[in-house]
């Protein structure tokens, strides 16, 4: 992903005059419980052992946080990665959906994030790293890099941009790139990739084989996986699709991956994908996040309208579950209740969001400077309580994973 002082992947070229003009009512911000370091190391006390712990990329660090908040109402967090510019020996630049393996079988519980360390180095590169966590609670976990998967980008997209991820039931490893934001039909891609994943020392891993199920998507953006290995991604400037299985096994025509795309990279042969959900209703106008919801269902967050559905099993349009206060609309300031890209549910079904923080103002459109955070927002006998916010003067917070050290 690109470095904080650079343009991000949301400033998406999305008609904008109308988005700023659509009026919104909803939930108002709890925003009382907010460390305001925007998440640096050893906030707070240590977390319970074996509780879910939020993580999240931003600035291009990654940031750990309790769910609950502490006696003192702010939530427990720790900087699991500095970025490499701020530690030159172990440090990483962090972003994107974070998306954690099943245990190994020795125990070991691995994660995806997107990992660009020295991306504009010579040999630098885009892509996915792989990492093992150790530790269960906030204040005591580390990481280390284990793999990471680079791919080739579509010709067009001189500024490759990671964002989603997902895993198979069988350890194969889907991500998808953002593409070009603004123009054309899309060229963000939807990858599967094959084990073995590991191997090799930072900063010297081996390539990781890899399939292109698809190269057209309209600013790809986060992935859900859901029952028998069913598919979903997120497409900023189209809805959300669905693809079924099954799906490439190796990058070869025996595999299901005869063809090649205009890189030369293994294409896979035939791609079964449907817009499941098509934006523009329900202020589902931007798609980007997406995490599981009760009964077989959805969320779906659409950043520039500041909104998070839920959507049945189906793709039925359920309720909104987020939307701006009424009269609010985006402009030097950002809205009361954020404007969400990542989300996660954690095991008690509350779901937790990355607030990128856009702002309009007379010479650009994207996320403001240092406005950023990461919230909450729990249920009730089944509804959705006004947000509360976990960490805020975050850079950049674009992606969420949740981490249940009991799975």
């Amino acid at each position: 992903m690109l470095a904080p002082h650079r343009r991000p992947r949301t400033l998406l070229a999305l008609g904008l005059a109308a988005l700023l003009a659509l009026p919104f009512a909803g939930c108002s911000s709890d925003d009382a419980s907010a460390p305001d370091d925007g998440g640096s190391a050893g906030t707070g006390a240590p977390s319970p052992a074996a509780e879910p712990i939020v993580f999240n990329g931003q600035g291009n660090n990654l940031d750990a946080y309790a769910v609950e908040p502490g006696d003192d109402g702010t939530f427990a967090t720790q900087r699991v990665f500095e970025t490499k510019d701020t530690d030159p020996d172990a440090g990483r630049d962090i972003n994107a959906q974070i998306c954690f393996f099943p245990p190994t079988e020795d125990g070991e519980r691995w994660f995806i994030a997107g990992e660009d360390t020295n991306q504009d180095d010579p040999g630098g590169s885009a892509g996915w790293g792989i990492f093992r966590l150790d530790g269960d609670r906030v204040g005591e976990l580390e990481a280390t890099q284990l793999g990471k998967l680079v791919p080739t980008f579509q010709p067009a997209n001189d500024n490759p941009e990671n964002y989603g991820c997902a895993v198979l039931s069988d350890g194969r490893v889907l991500t998808t790139d953002v593409g070009n934001q603004a123009a054309g039909d899309g060229d963000g891609q939807l990858i599967v990739w094959f084990p073995p994943l590991v191997g090799g020392e930072y900063p010297e891993f081996p390539e990781v084989a890899y399939c292109k199920i698809d190269v057209g998507l309209p600013t790809a953006q986060s992935i859900l996986l859901k029952d028998d290995d069913e598919v979903y991604v997120a497409a900023s400037r189209a809805g959300v699709f669905r693809y079924r299985g099954p799906f490439p096994t190796s990058p070869d025509a025996a595999g299901g991956c005869g063809k090649q795309d205009a890189t030369g990279a293994p294409m896979a042969d035939e791609v079964d994908k449907e817009l499941f959900i098509a934006s523009g209703e329900n202020g589902m106008i931007t798609p980007a996040g997406l995490a599981p919801a009760p009964d077989g269902g959805l969320y779906v967050s659409s950043v520039f309208t500041g909104v998070i559905d839920e959507y049945d099993a189906d793709g039925t349009f359920r309720r909104t579950i987020l939307q701006p206060p009424e009269g609010e609309s985006l402009g030097e300031e950002t809205f009361s209740t954020g404007t969400p890209l990542g989300i996660g549910v954690a095991p008690d079904g509350t779901l937790f969001y990355a607030d990128i923080g856009v702002v309009v103002t007379p010479d650009d459109v994207g996320p403001g400077d240092g406005n950023g955070s990461v919230r909450r927002i729990r249920f009730v006998d089944g509804e959705p309580q006004p947000p509360e916010t976990l960490a805020v003067g975050l850079a950049f917070p674009d992606g969420i994973g949740i981490f249940d050290p009991t799975a």
